[in-house]
């Protein structure tokens, strides 16, 4: 079920109702029945996936805490990651390396015999798998205590709002609300209609819109000029920006006005100065998740350095991988990877240019760093975008031969589409440096309300409503 969808909207309010007139002690009830269906509701019979995940992880947990021996305690936290490992190879990457062996050995004059599966990647397998892989880790790590009620597990991986696209929850953050008594406060119900409406004014307001313009130019690139490419790729940046941390504000809003607490996933990324603040900022859940359970165990920076280049590498590798089945994805976290290593080695070597006039300039030296680091994110986008590692450098080829022609497209659509991207800049503008007197919140109850009733019909009169997906719903 999509968030910007009608089904949803009849779907959210009868379960919030249900939820807050129905005893306390059913409530957890609700809310895993509500997010089975929500779930299913996509395609049925994946949920018994989901299911043999949460069954072998609730009892992992359990029986790690109770194992005396630590050699104990380890195995069956690794008998836990490969089962989750596996139903991720299995439907993620399975025909991914198939098609990759096959590729090599048509080049060496053999054929594969083993057949592609005929199978759909369950929606949001991903997320929900690291979700899951946390506790079990949490648990070995004696962070968290060992969830008894099977119930109360189930649901903390299935919570519906964040299931399909995160945040990536830790349990020690979940866990503890299940338990709590959340009666209705009209406070968490305003602010998580906001939250909301923010969501859908980035999701169908501008990704949708800009969505229109990035998939003509890159369906067609080969007949499209420097000008038109560099547009398409700098909307993209924009438009997977306000697809993804749209959902987020919406998983949020609606947690919010259940009374529960999600964490936040965005941090106004594109405002960063560095590529490593960029990370710090971008898909919050994901980076910490991979810093926690991957960088520091594998040493982080306490190493050698040719080693803490090799972690950072790895780790945006696999991150890449984790985004999707293609090299692509791969490029693409590699590029990030190569980024943040060439940022330390320059970090390094900064002191001789600390005398620079501009760099003396706050203001302006920070203006130029956000664009540089913007520049960055931007070119790795164009991997990210592309259907296949050929049509990526096509496209750079074309970029980079500054070939005239702009493809304006229907003129409507792209006035909207800058007016759309300004208006979430200004937004943002505000937040990033905190300027009082213009916030909503800052205005008389009449003019709120007036503020507000003004996004919903932007939504309804610029919104684009043809059904599209999440784009993070494929990882």
């Amino acid at each position: 079920m999509l968030f910007n969808s009608f089904h949803f909207l009849l779907f959210f309010p009868i379960v919030a109702g249900l939820y807050f007139i129905m005893p306390y002690k059913y409530r957890w009830l609700w809310l895993l029945l509500a997010s089975c269906f929500f779930y299913m509701f996509f395609k049925a019979v994946y949920i018994l996936i989901l299911f043999f995940t949460i069954l072998i992880d609730y009892f992992a947990g359990i029986y790690i805490e109770k194992a005396k021996l630590p050699k104990t305690k380890k195995r069956l936290l690794l008998l836990s990651i490969v089962a989750n490992v596996l139903v991720l190879g299995i439907f993620k990457y399975f025909n991914f390396l198939n098609d990759s062996v096959s590729g090599i050995l048509s080049w060496a004059g053999y054929s594969n015999p083993v057949p592609a599966l005929a199978i759909l990647l369950p929606i949001g397998l991903s997320f929900h798998t690291f979700q899951a892989m946390s506790y079990t880790i949490e648990v070995y790590r004696g962070n968290q205590k060992a969830e008894q009620k099977f119930g109360i597990y189930a649901l903390y991986v299935m919570f519906f709002p964040q299931l399909v696209a995160g945040p990536i929850e830790r349990p020690q953050n979940m866990l503890h609300q299940f338990y709590e008594k959340h009666p209705f406060n009209p406070y968490d119900a305003s602010e998580g209609l906001k939250r909301i409406l923010i969501g859908l004014f980035k999701k169908v307001v501008v990704a949708d819109r800009l969505a229109i313009y990035v998939n003509a130019v890159y369906g067609n690139y080969e007949h499209h000029g420097s000008l038109s490419l560099i547009m398409a790729t700098v909307f993209f940046s924009f438009q997977i920006y306000c697809d993804f941390s749209g959902y987020s504000d919406i998983a949020i809003g609606t947690a919010r006005i259940l009374g529960f607490r999600l964490m936040e996933n965005f941090d106004r990324p594109y405002f960063a100065k560095s590529i490593s603040e960029f990370w710090s900022k971008w898909h919050i859940s994901l980076s910490s998740w991979f810093r926690d359970y991957l960088y520091i165990p594998m040493g982080g920076n306490r190493v050698s350095t040719l080693k803490w280049y090799r972690n950072l590498f790895v780790v945006f590798m696999l991150s890449g991988l984790w985004h999707g089945a293609n090299w692509t994805f791969i490029v693409w976290g590699a590029l990030h990877g190569t980024y943040l290593i060439l940022e330390i080695v320059f970090r390094k070597l900064r002191g001789p240019f600390q005398k620079w006039k501009f760099l003396s300039m706050p203001k302006l030296s920070g203006l130029l760093q956000v664009t540089f680091t913007f520049l960055l994110v931007t070119l790795a986008w164009i991997f990210f975008r592309a259907d296949n590692i050929a049509q990526a450098l096509g496209i750079l080829k074309r970029i980079f031969s500054f070939e005239p022609g702009f493809f304006l497209g229907q003129p409507n659509y792209f006035f909207y589409s800058i007016l759309a991207i300004l208006s979430l800049l200004c937004y943002e503008l505000r937040q990033e440096f905190h300027w009082q007197g213009i916030a909503v919140s800052d205005l008389r109850f009449p003019w709120r309300l007036l503020t507000y009733g003004a996004l919903v019909f932007a939504i309804m009169l610029f919104g684009v409503f043809d059904g599209s997906q999440f784009i993070y719903f494929q990882f």
